[in-house]
């Protein structure tokens, strides 16, 4: 089922009848004892909210919040804001929904991404490594999910495909260092460039609109829970060499870079060192990028002041003054590196 009809393209007496992510449903009562349900949805172009007054408890019945459903009615105006009027909501098989329609999602096509990820992974030419990452990236239950995954909380990468996008990206540039410097093990660096957030599978949930951590992933984090399935995946490969597991880990392990990161090790291999570097790049050029699109012109201009990347920055869009961006009135007091994580 393909959506058509975008919440930030309503106007007031625009009939519509598409599909939509449910945020809320709560119903109240009228002052005549009348149950009604104001209904909130959501698109990744925004939300919007509306009352249903007949049928309200069988209507509610069908709003599982963080289901889509169909909704028919009407764009009103009420205290100047558009609100919904809706007729009609129907139930829809979610399996063929698009989550990207719905929720923050990665510009780059999915489909597209995950060609060239085929295509690096068919380049390792180590055979136990080739293995385990066709087990997590092609053959497995993990693979859907890994597609449509975001890749943190906030931050960097926090959208549908966000996972993807940025395993992608670190492991291209992966196999251009490994070419570029002598010693580095080329099959070992990918399959970490590749496999370093895996355990966000487990760490992160889509639910109702918003990224939220899981139980197991405040209790262990990321980190861990990568180097554990990583473990349990290469026990079911014959003869899975044991360093070679061991380094794969400790790539995992290492790749935030400073324990006060959330590194329960410092990068101790040439591929654990390159591995942190290439994670971290390519976290806050995504940052920036996300900055860039939120400037209002194409001119070079000011960002306000950055915490996580202690600086302001100097990109395209609407230029502010020098005297208002270099004031140093909002920097923190602690300039210490913060973590992207």
């Amino acid at each position: 089922m393909e959506k058509e009809t975008f919440i930030d393209s309503l106007k007031e007496g625009d009939r519509f009848d598409d599909l939509f992510l449910v945020k809320t449903a709560k119903l109240g009562e009228t002052r005549a004892g009348k149950p009604y349900l104001v209904l909130s949805v959501m698109d990744k172009t925004g939300e919007i909210s509306g009352p249903v007054w007949e049928n309200a408890e069988r209507m509610q019945a069908l709003c599982v919040v963080g289901d889509v459903v169909r909704v028919a009615g009407i764009v009103q105006s009420y205290r100047d804001k558009p609100q919904l009027k809706i007729d009609n909501i129907e139930k829809v098989t979610q399996t063929e929904i698009d989550l990207g329609d719905f929720l923050p999602a990665s510009r780059r096509s999915r489909q597209e991404m995950a060609e060239e990820l085929r295509g690096v992974i068919q380049s390792v030419k180590n055979p136990f490594l080739k293995k385990l990452l066709n087990h997590f990236l092609s053959k497995s239950d993990w693979w859907p999910r890994f597609q449509e995954s975001p890749a943190a909380k906030g931050i960097h990468h926090a959208y549908i495909g966000g996972l993807l996008e940025h395993s992608l990206s670190v492991a291209k540039i992966a196999v251009l260092l490994a070419d570029h410097y002598e010693g580095v093990d080329r099959s070992l660096l990918v399959a970490g460039a590749l496999l370093h957030d895996i355990g966000k599978l487990e760490e992160l949930s889509v639910e109702a609109g918003l990224i939220e951590y899981t139980v197991r992933g405040r209790l262990k984090g990321h980190l861990v829970m990568g180097s554990e399935m990583v473990a349990v995946a290469a026990a079911k490969i014959s003869d899975f060499p044991a360093e070679l597991l061991e380094q794969l880990q400790h790539l995992i392990l290492s790749h935030h870079g400073r324990q006060e990161f959330g590194s329960p090790t410092v990068p101790m291999t040439v591929e654990a060192l390159i591995l942190s570097f290439l994670d971290d790049l390519d976290a806050k050029m995504n940052i920036t990028e996300q900055l860039r699109r939120k400037m209002d012109s194409t001119e070079m201009g000011w960002t306000e002041y950055q915490r996580m990347l202690e600086r302001y920055l100097y990109l395209g869009g609407f230029e502010k003054s020098a005297e208002s961006a270099g004031d140093g009135q909002n920097e923190p007091n602690d300039r210490r590196q913060q973590s992207l994580f």
